[in-house]
């Protein structure tokens, strides 16, 4: 089997956020808060938010992926975790990269359940084992992804 592979650029992700903000409109939804799970989902939440017009952006970092194809048993949000307060009877849009597994997009909407008048999903793109499927969804792949924010090398002092 091949080693396949998907390949966004700036480019493509500026396209795949445009038609992701238009699907979501097109639903009806008017998201209070889009909440962004750092790392990848930081630049979809902010494409989202500008293209949505929705001015209250939240964070929640979750450490799940630990190299290419390894991860932790399972993710886990490190602090500060956002105040389920904050989100009290909001309509909130999760936003991330990718659902993969989905165990990290389940622990944020699954954080969120009870606490908000109402939650949905968009991801760039959506794997077929994800165990939560998202309401907004860009592109369906089982290929890895390289991101543009992600395929080189982090910037080290003096290179």
């Amino acid at each position: 089997m091949a080693d396949q592979r998907e390949n966004l650029t700036y480019e493509g992700f500026g396209v795949a956020v445009r038609e992701l903000a238009q699907a979501i409109v097109d639903d009806g939804f008017e998201p209070d808060i889009v909440l962004s799970i750092a790392r990848g989902g930081v630049f979809v939440a902010g494409g989202l938010a500008y293209a949505l017009d929705c001015k209250n952006i939240h964070l929640v970092n979750v450490e799940f992926y630990t190299g290419v194809g390894t991860t932790l048993p399972m993710p886990v949000m490190l602090a500060p975790v956002p105040n389920a307060v904050d989100f009290s009877e909001k309509k909130v849009l999760i936003a991330d990269d990718v659902a993969d597994t989905g165990k990290t997009l389940k622990l944020v909407h699954d954080f969120c359940l009870g606490h908000v008048a109402e939650v949905r999903s968009a991801v760039v793109y959506e794997k077929t084992q994800s165990l939560l499927k998202c309401e907004y969804v860009w592109k369906r792949t089982d290929d890895w992804i390289n991101f543009p924010w992600s395929v080189l090398p982090p910037v080290r002092k003096g290179v």
